[in-house]
């Protein structure tokens, strides 16, 4: 009994207790009121319908989400991923976003481990603390989307890479896995510049390269993960192919820049990486921000020794120079295109933060400063938005949509009926998905009753006026109720004039 209570009393450090703690709390962030405020719109509805069709008609895809290019696919890896979890819940978009949130808190930890591995404890915990309870971390964790697994992937690469200087050629499997699926079925876009950091790697790490084996194995890893996109090519003559090349050769995605592109680029980073750490950057934040960064840029030479720390700023040197070029997509670039960044960058900050604590009384008051001051600062937004009862008027997710899909459902017992639904992207997959889950079917052919439901104010969008005012000509409002921001109405309709 003594031994075993020695040995449970190895393992359950005040490190690992704390770290415990730290996990817990973010996977309570992550998953609290889950079920009302979870954001199901369009790619949610499209995503779940595919997945619907998998279990209800055995429809193997080969694709998974579009890409915000036109014509290029992700793989199917993401629906695979979510699949059972639709299956477990009855359909219920509640339980993969829930399972996707665990795979932060995996993030995390994996963010202490190696915050651990390459400095310290210390750099290990504030990696761990920062990414659980960071605004802008957890709302990616609550985001039920592709883009999701990229938190816990970006650190599998980090650990994979940081093996391969130990002289563990077999992580180089784990890397190709990762590159492929990052690139090709979870990320967003600037994935592909860990192709650019990766390259650098083996060079860099040429003693360390996989012999001709491994590096078989490697590649068939890779080309796993992008296998049933070949497929799908060959089987609709190289579409996807074509559509890439259009994108990178004939418009010119890549290209010599200006400097006003540059700075702009350099307000992106600074805009998108400090709202990771303080979401409110008030004047008082921002000062110690640029106090912890100073004194990190100061320990340089010092942290620049250890391996992890290389490839860090490989990975985030790499993506930054690169996406200066980048002058596709119609110029669009939005935040969550870094989400495969977030934790890279957190565990580097962390890392710094480490060094500070290193240095005697004076650094570990400023670290425990920080730490405070992020607390207080991510906690207003939190709590704010992790208590909101999703009842005002602008009020648009998962409760407020079920609430109105539910009213139909009931109101239309012993009815045939119609639907005609409105939202902004105008195409309803969202809806779509949610009457169906709920097994409210509709007529196909026109009958006298007619459900419409729309999101949003009318004087607030053009398209919603003028579509309402075409529901006016169809028929006649005989019973409205709104539940947020979603208005759903029984109409009859004018048969006689059709």
């Amino acid at each position: 009994m003594f031994v075993a209570r020695k040995k449970i009393s190895k393992i359950l450090t005040p490190t690992i207790l704390l770290l415990a703690v730290i996990l817990l709390a973010g996977l309570f962030l992550r998953v609290y009121n889950i079920g009302n405020t979870l954001g199901f719109y369009f790619d949610q509805g499209r995503d779940a319908l595919a997945i619907w069709n998998l279990w209800h008609k055995a429809d193997i895809f080969l694709l998974g989400p579009t890409t915000g290019i036109a014509g290029i696919f992700r793989g199917p890896f993401y629906y695979y991923l979510i699949a059972p979890f639709y299956l477990i819940g009855g359909g219920n978009p509640v339980w993969p976003s829930v399972f996707l949130s665990l795979t932060t808190v995996a993030a995390s930890f994996l963010a202490f481990f190696l915050g651990r591995k390459i400095h310290s404890d210390a750099a290990g915990i504030i990696a761990a603390y920062i990414t659980s309870f960071s605004f802008n971390i957890v709302m990616a964790s609550r985001w039920l989307s592709n883009p999701t697994p990229m938190l816990l992937l970006s650190m599998l690469l980090v650990l994979f890479m940081l093996l391969v200087t130990e002289g563990k050629k077999k992580a180089w499997y784990g890397i190709s896995l990762v590159l492929g699926l990052s690139l090709f079925s979870f990320g967003s876009a600037s994935e592909v510049f860990y192709f650019v950091a990766v390259a650098i790697f083996a060079i860099w790490q040429r003693k360390n390269f996989p012999n001709k084996r491994q590096l078989l194995i490697s590649i068939g890893l890779f080309f796993l993960t992008i296998a049933p996109l070949i497929i799908f090519d060959f089987k609709n003559d190289f579409l996807i192919f074509e559509n890439i090349k259009k994108f990178f050769i004939d418009d010119h995605s890549f290209g010599l820049t200006t400097w006003k592109h540059v700075f702009e680029k350099i307000d992106t980073y600074k805009r998108v990486f400090t709202r990771l750490v303080f979401h409110g950057r008030w004047q008082r934040e921002m000062f110690v921000f640029g106090i912890v960064l100073t004194l990190i840029v100061y320990y340089f030479n010092k942290l620049i020794k250890l391996q992890g720390v290389k490839i860090l700023l490989l990975l985030l040197g790499c993506m930054s120079v690169g996406l200066v070029f980048f002058q596709g997509n119609q110029g669009n670039f939005y935040d969550y295109y870094l989400t495969g960044y977030y934790m890279i960058f957190l565990l580097l900050f962390s890392i710094g933060l480490g060094e500070i604590w290193k240095k005697k009384w004076l650094g570990k008051i400023l670290v425990l400063f920080f730490v405070y001051l992020f607390l207080i600062n991510n906690f207003d937004f939190l709590n704010f938005k992790l208590r909101d009862k999703v009842d005002g008027p602008g009020s648009i997710a998962l409760k407020t949509e079920l609430q109105a899909v539910d009213w139909v459902k009931k109101d239309s017992e012993g009815r045939e009926f119609n639907i005609d639904v409105y939202v902004p992207p105008v195409i309803s997959y969202s809806y779509d998905y949610l009457f169906l889950w709920k097994g409210v079917t509709e007529e196909e052919n026109q009958v006298s009753v007619l459900y419409t439901l729309y999101e949003g104010e009318p004087d607030e969008s053009e398209r919603l006026t003028e579509w309402l005012e075409r529901q006016k000509t169809i028929g006649e409002v005989v019973e409205s109720t709104r539940f947020g921001g979603v208005t759903v109405q029984r109409r009859e309709r004018f048969l006689d004039k059709e």
